[in-house]
């Protein structure tokens, strides 16, 4: 049986590839989970640089932890807000090989109330 590691792998390479496909030049909003905290970042593949950047770990925040849905929501409000101020509306969302459910959702849900469009 293949292990965790190689799995999750596998999914988020088949979401990734997925995204090349449906992005046509747009910024992509990257998810990154861990079990304390969570991370987000909007990528410009084309150059390979990151435009925008947030976590729970940001001062800004001051979470005592990121494990939860509200400061996932918190983190969608920054990386919007960043976000259109480095010129970025409109991303393709990379929930990498999460589902699309909890912290994830609700970073997404955040984004898109703070002006993003996905």
């Amino acid at each position: 049986m293949a292990d965790t590691k190689a799995l999750f792998a596998r999914r988020q390479r088949r979401a990734r590839y997925a995204l090349r496909k449906a992005a046509n030049g747009r910024p992509r909003l990257s998810v990154f989970r861990s079990g304390k905290h969570i991370y987000a970042q909007v990528i410009d593949d084309r150059k390979g640089i990151t435009l925008a950047a947030a976590s729970s770990l940001d001062e800004a925040l001051k979470a005592k932890t990121g494990a939860n849905k509200d400061a996932a929501a918190a983190v969608g409000k920054m990386i919007a807000e960043r976000a259109i101020a480095a010129g970025v509306k409109t991303v393709v969302f990379d929930r990498g090989g999460y589902q699309y459910h909890g912290r994830v959702a609700a970073l997404a849900s955040a984004a898109r109330e703070g002006g993003l469009s996905f």
